[in-house]
């Protein structure tokens, strides 16, 4: 269906714009359902020449190695954009995308956000602050996966999770406001799911792990020695 200006309200990237800038872009937009485990994409599918944005629910975005061995790249969020080749590069999507939960998508043409894009360029840089911040975590993250023993890794995405989407206080601590449940963290740092649940236990002193994936840091600065290898956990 074609989106209204307030499904185009909830895109980050479009937050600063005036309501005459989202006219311009509202008869070139589409919204999408997608159910809980849909694919999105597939790693390799050419892409149409579309902003891609989420605009409720979860994404995975995940990679899947030649042997099979799949790693979880990171979870999409209600507001983010995704599928920048579409966009910018080749045209072929990067890694495969699935809805964690219903999901609402929205698709903007390129040719009209081209001409958002010079009427207000606060806007193109924004959205290459984006980019550039998930390039720089998916460098991290290879790092990680080469160089870092697996609690350091926990530790960091732990941490890394927590700077990027926020905590709420409690009694006992700092609650993540997302969910890493073990699937989700194994999939992520390269580790079986139950190594996984044996890293989560050895940190109970840092960390408290709640059902559904709900992580409460009990001692940040534990917490980040281990992120940084100070600490043999």
């Amino acid at each position: 269906m074609i989106a209204t200006i307030e499904h185009l309200r909830k895109v980050a990237i479009f937050e600063q714009l005036i309501e005459a800038e989202l006219q311009v872009l509202q008869p070139q937009s589409q919204v999408r359902q997608y159910l809980c485990d849909e694919i999105v994409l597939h790693e390799g599918d050419r892409l149409p020449t579309k902003l891609h944005a989420l605009l409720s629910g979860r994404l995975q975005v995940k990679k899947t190695t030649p042997n099979g061995r799949e790693t979880l790249l990171r979870i999409l969020l209600s507001g983010e954009i995704f599928a920048a080749p579409a966009l910018f590069g080749d045209g072929v999507a990067p890694a495969t995308i699935v809805a964690e939960t219903n999901c609402e998508l929205l698709f903007v043409d390129r040719a009209a956000l081209l001409l958002v894009f010079q009427q207000n360029p606060e806007v193109a840089i924004g959205m290459l602050a984006t980019l550039t911040q998930r390039l720089n975590q998916l460098h991290q993250t290879i790092h990680g996966l080469v160089s870092e023993r697996a609690i350091v890794r926990l530790a960091q995405l732990i941490l890394s999770t927590a700077a990027q989407h926020g905590t709420d206080a409690n009694s006992t601590g700092n609650h993540l406001k997302v969910t890493l449940s073990h699937y989700h963290i194994a999939r992520t740092i390269g580790i079986s799911y139950e190594e996984c649940v044996r890293l989560i236990r050895s940190l109970k002193s840092a960390i408290a792990y709640q059902r559904g994936g709900h992580i409460t840091i009990l001692n940040a600065e534990e917490l980040n020695e281990i992120a940084i290898g100070m600490t043999e956990n």
